[in-house]
């Protein structure tokens, strides 16, 4: 079963990163406030990235190297994947 990493695009402009097994559901859980603490603060407004991974360890990894980018280089990322 492949693990996502993804980022949200939240009402303000800001940008959530997460990792999941179940992109369908976790979406739906965010969008209805009910995702994750911040997500609850900043609404989610689409999900605006998405990666694959074979193993929940991978998503990990890659979501920390996510987080640790700054707000320019995570839309440069977003932009790359609909280009």
């Amino acid at each position: 079963m492949p693990y996502y990493t993804y980022i949200i695009l939240c009402r303000g402009g800001s940008l959530y990163t997460g990792y999941t097994k179940d992109i369908d559901v976790r979406i739906k859980l965010h969008m209805n406030g009910k995702g994750a603490k911040y997500t609850k603060m900043h609404k989610p407004m689409k999900l605006a990235y998405v990666e694959e991974f074979a193993s929940r360890a991978d998503a990990m990894k890659r979501e920390k190297k996510i987080k640790k980018m700054n707000h320019h280089q995570k839309l440069e990322l977003i932009n790359s994947q609909t280009e």
